[in-house]
């Protein structure tokens, strides 16, 4: 197979990722041109969960670009990007809610996002040393194969894709309690709620892209790891 085998893989997984990043702009675009009865921006929908939920030690602050929505855990921020935070679209509210459901997930101890904080500092390792360990590994730097730093590589890899699946139920989490909250306070109404449902599941399905791609390129890996294991 060789790398032929891992470019296959990769165009595959990049023409699908292409995809789904694509509708999710596309949704976030037609529901940012919809406005929401009540009429509340992204911040203040953002400080009202918080408030709804107990949480006065999160500070809701606006951060430039475009999606660059998150929740800063160590900062205890949520950082809403300027279209967000200014909108007052359902757009708006899925994704300040949303954000703000990490800061849910935060304060009420979420063993999922704990586990993934966990093995941040040993992700951000593995995902510099990996790529380097395999290509030496593969013999492709080098000229010379060496099964053990490609079974090290792969081992490091595998701490990445591993993320990427913790990170799965994390971000579905924060999304269904957005969508409860926003639903129960009436800060979306019927078509509404049901669109802004719709945009956070775009929103995941880029995550359940990024889990399937590593998971798919750690068992191309692992086969590749075997065939030289194989042959010496």
């Amino acid at each position: 197979m060789g790398l032929l085998g891992y470019y296959v893989i990769a165009g595959i997984m990049f023409l699908i990722g292409m995809y789904v990043s694509n509708q999710l702009k596309a949704k976030f675009t037609e529901y940012g041109r919809i406005g929401l009865r009540s009429g509340l921006s992204g911040k203040e929908i953002a400080e009202k969960m918080l408030r709804d939920n107990g949480i006065y030690d999160v500070q809701v602050i606006s951060t430039p670009g475009q999606l660059t929505d998150h929740y800063n855990p160590q900062a205890r921020t949520v950082n809403l990007s300027d279209e967000v935070y200014h909108g007052r679209s359902i757009a708006a509210a899925a994704v300040a809610a949303h954000e703000c459901g990490h800061a849910v997930q935060h304060a009420t101890a979420y063993n999922m996002l704990q586990l993934r904080s966990a093995i941040v500092p040993l992700v951000n390792v593995s995902s510099r040393l990996s790529q380097i360990l395999i290509v030496v590994g593969l013999g492709l730097a080098l000229g010379v194969s060496n099964p053990t730093l490609l079974l090290l590589g792969i081992i490091l890899f595998g701490v990445t894709t591993l993320f990427t699946l913790i990170t799965l139920p994390v971000e579905y989490d924060a999304s269904n309690r957005a969508m409860k909250w926003l639903s129960a306070q009436g800060v979306t109404y019927g078509a509404e709620t049901e669109k802004a449902q719709d945009a956070l599941k775009w929103a995941a399905r880029t995550y359940v892209v990024a889990a399937v791609s590593s998971i798919a390129t750690l068992l191309y890996y692992i086969l590749l790891f075997l065939n030289a294991r194989d042959r010496r």
